[in-house]
């Protein structure tokens, strides 16, 4: 049977993650308080995020900053936006 959390980010009870994503305090919150379907969409939201940053992710200053943005966009007000941000456009 799968693991329930109260999740954090979409405010119900929904399948929580297997393990820690990482091996720290905000690696355990995440385990604790975040379920999979958020965490999947941090994962797209960071993509994002890198991409339009331009960001090297093995570079400890990027590393910095996606710490900073998971920690608003789960347990904050929100990761915020690029200004430069232009969501893609569905082709039909």
């Amino acid at each position: 049977m799968s693991r329930m959390v109260k999740c954090v980010k979409l405010g119900r009870e929904m399948e929580g993650l297997d393990e820690p994503p990482f091996d720290s305090p905000l690696g355990q919150m995440i385990y604790e308080q975040v379920s999979k379907e958020a965490w999947m969409q941090w994962t797209e939201h960071m993509k994002m995020l890198l991409n339009e940053y331009r960001l090297q992710p093995w570079k400890p200053e990027a590393q910095e900053f996606i710490v900073e943005q998971m920690n608003a966009y789960f347990f904050g007000e929100g990761a915020a936006l690029p200004k430069e941000f232009v969501p893609p456009t569905e082709s039909k």
